[in-house]
């Protein structure tokens, strides 16, 4: 009887073999920093100087990508007065406590504004388009604001199966165009950046543009407005705007060298999994669940070759 258990024990103190480690390794889940760590170049696209926009403050610069497969009009309106130095001595004019900051031509009611030179003045609204023909990379959890989301061109939006529309989502950092009551009152002249809890029940209702992809900070941490709505009192808070510019009108040696992290790919949806359900030291519960404006998508530095 005593063969056994002894046999047992043999068994037991046994230390894995190669293989068994190799597959337990391959088994285990892994962290976001693993999945990105094991990446190729082939996961991460680079901006495109046309649809990019650098917004230069005192304290640096934030780079916003822009949608023109959503709001295709607006683009064309925004990067039309990007040429033109539209926003240049503009200003960051409201900050609304866990909402968003607004940037533009503000003036008195009745004055005169700034010229928007040869940009249109009036432009359709664009809070939706079809869905046929847009690559949409769908997320596997379910959704309070959409029948599905996912990812589009590298953007969090929404999806309608039954009505065949796709939208736009507004997380933290989407860029939007104001307006006034009527849908079509936006011509991409007043900027707005979401800072706060992501407004989804505006999705639908006003026209996204893009989105910050590096140097939220500088918009997320500014002093919040005391006016209503978050607009600044005294017009000696607001933040001056050295210049938003296009970046391919910005010569190619002082460009911002960056690299978003693609959202059509296995790496990541392996990516998604690991914000799903966390498997880091610190989580004893994953979540196995994740929402649509809880995957901040990755940049980088290019690796040196």
């Amino acid at each position: 009887m005593l063969v056994p258990v002894v046999f047992a024990t043999v068994l037991a103190l046994s230390p894995p073999t190669q293989a068994e480690e190799a597959a337990n390794a391959q088994s285990q889940p892994r962290t976001t920093q693993q999945v990105l760590d094991a990446s190729g170049p082939g996961d991460w696209r680079t901006l495109d100087p046309a649809n990019t926009l650098y917004m230069d403050l005192a304290d640096g610069r934030a780079i916003i990508e822009l949608a023109p497969a959503f709001a295709p009009a607006h683009v064309a309106n925004i990067r039309t007065l990007a040429r033109e130095g539209f926003w240049d001595g503009l200003s960051i004019y409201r900050s609304h406590d866990n909402f968003v900051v607004q940037f533009g031509d503000i003036t008195e009611e009745g004055a005169p504004g700034k010229s928007i030179g040869s940009a249109k003045a009036k432009l359709p609204a664009e809070f939706s388009r079809a869905s046929a023909g847009l690559d949409f990379h769908l997320l596997p959890d379910a959704d309070g604001w959409a029948a599905q989301t996912g990812f589009a061109h590298g953007f969090p939006a929404g999806r309608d199966p039954a009505e065949g529309q796709v939208w736009m989502a507004h997380c933290y950092g989407a860029v939007g165009a104001g307006r006034d009551l009527a849908a079509d009152s936006s011509n991409g002249t007043e900027l707005y950046v979401v800072t706060g809890q992501s407004p989804r029940q505006l999705d639908r209702n006003i026209t996204l543009v893009g989105r910050v992809v590096h140097g939220m900070e500088l918009l997320s941490a500014l002093p919040r407005g005391t006016g209503p709505l978050g607009f600044y009192e005294d017009p000696a808070q607001r933040t001056p705007i050295k210049a938003i510019r296009l970046a391919s009108e910005v010569p190619e040696a002082e460009r911002a060298s960056l690299e978003v992290l693609r959202t059509d790919t296995a790496t990541f949806d392996a990516f998604v999994e690991s914000r799903r359900n966390r498997r880091d030291e610190f989580y004893k519960r994953p979540a196995g669940h994740v929402d649509l404006c809880n995957l901040a998508i990755p940049t980088r530095e290019p690796p040196k070759q």
